[in-house]
């Protein structure tokens, strides 16, 4: 059953346990305008106790205008996934603008998720990361491989997932400057085979 507003878990968001995704759904209708986030608590897939899919969590969150981010154990029989609303401007993935689509032919869109949709067509960032998803090397990191030899081999060879989000992280960038320096520590760092943008423990 949803719990909005019991229990919370580092900065305040509430944690909501559903069992089916109507309960999701239910809590999203009540709580999306007001709410700054929440975590969606649901059963691990071994106790073998009811849980909406992910899929259909981020479905409905979509609806709604929220989108999911951080996932978590919780303990042994409990996971929890972070929802909250989009924010303005934040690119949109190629499966969320499929179920977006899923969502319009069904005639299932909420008013506020509607209104965040025109929002995104109408600012780019609804297309932000279509090249992303495609894998298409912008000029910029082009002309940064050639800069450095073996550069261009070895992100070749980085796996998909890894290359999808360095891409992201560089068209994400909100200032030109901030971009050129992604774009510089991509090229510099894949020359020996290494990956821009990965967290380091503190030693």
């Amino acid at each position: 059953m949803a719990t909005g507003g019991q229990g919370r878990v580092g900065d305040g968001d509430p944690r909501v346990h559903v069992e089916t995704v109507e309960e999701w759904a239910d809590w999203l209708a009540a709580h999306h305008a007001d709410a700054t986030g929440a975590w969606l608590v649901t059963w691990r897939t071994p106790t073998g106790r009811p849980a909406p899919t992910y899929d259909e969590a981020v479905t409905e969150a979509l609806r709604f205008g929220w989108v999911d981010s951080v996932a978590r154990r919780l303990d042994d029989e409990r996971s929890m996934l972070r929802f909250s609303p989009r924010k303005r401007g934040s690119g949109w993935s190629r499966p969320n603008k499929v179920r977006i689509a899923r969502l319009e032919a069904d005639g299932r869109m909420a008013p506020a998720g509607a209104a965040v949709l025109a929002a995104a067509q109408a600012d780019g960032s609804w297309t932000l990361l279509d090249a992303v998803e495609d894998l298409e090397v912008p000029d910029d990191l082009a002309a940064a491989f050639d800069a450095h030899p073996g550069s261009r081999e070895r992100w070749e060879a980085f796996p998909r997932s890894a290359k999808r989000a360095i891409l992201e992280w560089i068209v994400q960038a909100k200032r030109a400057e901030t971009r050129a320096r992604r774009v510089a520590e991509t090229a510099e760092k894949a020359a020996p085979g290494e990956r821009a943008n990965q967290w380091t423990p503190k030693a």
